[in-house]
């Protein structure tokens, strides 16, 4: 049993939803099943205690950070002589970066920054940092107004640059520790996908893009004999990490046999006599069940869902539209834009002289494309193709193409070729953050669906280009986009940038 990709709607966190707990009992560990009562699978407790664990160690690892940051951005505010100087204590820097650091945890752990799975390819973890950072920092300028201890103001302000870029780097390095750990197989659990259809295939991707989960996608299991045999892949370029698929239904001794924590049931439109089959094997193998549950909506219908003690509420209606980060977000896509253009200028010489040099044609390539309330633009790029590729076609997925010039092989690793799209976001018909825009035939066959990424100015970077979707054509992999457009926000953007770099170093 497989389902169609236009019924694909996954939680885009990746974060399966788990059976109610409310439906389990502590007296006798059972779950109540089609009227069936069934043994409930505890976590493994290795793997529960080792997320225990990292989770202390990230708070002690964020009130450390932030204590030093505290600490160094007053030695650098001393030696750069900013401002009028203020002279404090050093006991006093110390005991004043500790009690920020322990506000600042409270604060993380209130919008729920150390829960597992608190991931949305890390942008939520460093938006929610840069948001807590903001929040806390004005509560301490409001708060010194009315003290007697003077704080200087520039100090205030270095912490806006410092105490976010700490917190990240740490965050950083603690991810690559938790992966590296996760990799000698510490704390992992196992988990087998159940559908290999679009809905399974993105479980899959998401799993293997977030080692800081712990879970493990050891197979894949579908009802299609068809299916039986064949390989899945992650979405990525390198097509390197896979699963086998193997034929359904799922049952005990299959679990047992590959040591199975968590089965996840991918398939939205699974039959309920099917579900409940696979719940009952899951549950007698000691392992839990996630499920993606099934859509009763289209999936183009916009819905804002509301938890109201315990009862999920799903509302119609669109985003409202919210004026002031538009204004924000405008003034600041101006200038950083121009900022950027004026320290890239020499790279945009280097490299449209290596184009001249690689092969004949322009330096620039001009297309047109669909913006905001489908309004047509020219966007701008390096060339990164023969001149005798036709302009308007589907992109090359493999970078091995032959339409791909050399040069434009590492330009489109490295998305180098996007630069000249600084000068779309000054002329307004871009932004920094947003969906990509897409070419006038692309656009002519959007279901209502694919038209709700109009509904918001194209970018330049964006969720999708963070993710291991990019491989794969961008209307057909939109769920990053709808999840950006339903909650974006300006440390959302902030967040978005500051993990692009990041991103295309690794040469994805």
């Amino acid at each position: 049993m497989t389902e169609s990709c236009g019924m694909m709607a996954t939680n885009i966190t990746g974060s399966p939803v788990e059976i109610p707990k409310a439906e389990i009992t502590e007296a006798d560990s059972t779950v109540a099943v089609n009227g069936h009562l069934v043994h409930a699978a505890p976590a493994r407790m290795s793997a529960a205690r080792f997320r225990q664990m990292i989770a202390a160690c990230e708070v002690a690892a964020d009130l450390v950070a932030i204590t030093l940051a505290v600490r160094v951005e007053y030695l650098f505010y001393v030696a750069a002589g900013i401002g009028g100087q203020v002279y404090l204590p050093t006991s006093l820097i110390w005991s004043a970066g500790t009690a920020f650091a322990i506000v600042m945890v409270l604060m993380l752990d209130r919008v729920g920054a150390y829960r597992q799975g608190n991931s949305l390819l890390r942008v939520r973890e460093t938006e929610q940092v840069l948001r807590v950072s903001v929040e806390a920092l004005l509560a301490v300028l409001t708060i010194s107004f009315f003290a007697h201890t003077l704080i200087p103001r520039w100090l205030l302000v270095l912490s806006l640059g410092f105490v976010p870029l700490v917190l990240f780097i740490e965050k950083t390095f603690l991810y690559l520790l938790v992966h590296a750990l996760h990799s000698r197989g510490y704390g992992n659990e196992r988990v087998l996908i159940y559908g290999a259809g679009c809905t399974g295939r993105r479980i899959f991707s998401i799993l293997r893009a977030s080692p800081k989960l712990g879970l493990v996608p050891v197979a894949v299991v579908d009802d299609r004999r068809d299916k039986a045999g064949t390989t899945l892949f992650e979405m990525a370029y390198e097509r390197r990490r896979c699963a086998p698929v193997l034929e359904g239904p799922v049952t005990r001794e299959l679990l047992a046999e590959l040591g199975v924590d968590l089965v996840i049931i991918a398939i939205p439109t699974i039959r309920r006599e099917r579900f409940v089959a696979t719940v009952e094997e899951a549950l007698a193998a000691n392992a839990r069940v996630s499920f993606v549950p099934n859509h009763l909506l289209s999936s183009d219908s916009w819905l804002d869902y509301r938890d109201m003690d315990g009862i999920l509420l799903a509302s119609f209606g669109k985003p409202a539209a919210r004026l002031g980060y538009e204004m924000l977000k405008r003034v600041f896509d101006l200038a950083a834009s121009l900022v950027l253009i004026a320290t890239c200028a020499p790279l945009f010489l280097v490299i449209g002289l290596l184009i001249k040099l690689d092969s004949e044609g322009a330096v620039l390539f001009r297309q047109k494309r669909i913006g905001k309330d489908g309004k047509p633009f020219l966007m701008y790029k390096f060339r990164s193709m023969q001149t005798s590729a036709r302009a308007y076609e589907y992109s090359p997925q493999e970078l091995n193409d032959p339409r791909i010039t050399k040069l434009g092989r590492f330009l489109r690793k490295t998305s180098l070729d996007e630069l000249p799209q600084l000068f779309n976001v000054v002329q307004g018909s871009m932004s920094l953050v947003g969906p990509r825009p897409e070419m006038p035939f692309i656009v002519e066959r959007y279901t209502a669906q694919h038209r709700q990424r109009l509904e918001v100015t194209p970018g330049l970077t964006g969720l999708w280009q963070l993710s291991g979707d990019r491989a794969f054509l961008i209307h057909e992999n939109i769920e990053y986009d709808m999840y950006y457009i339903r909650h974006r926000n300006f440390f959302m953007d902030l967040a978005i940038l500051l993990h692009t770099p990041v991103f295309t170093m690794r040469g994805i």
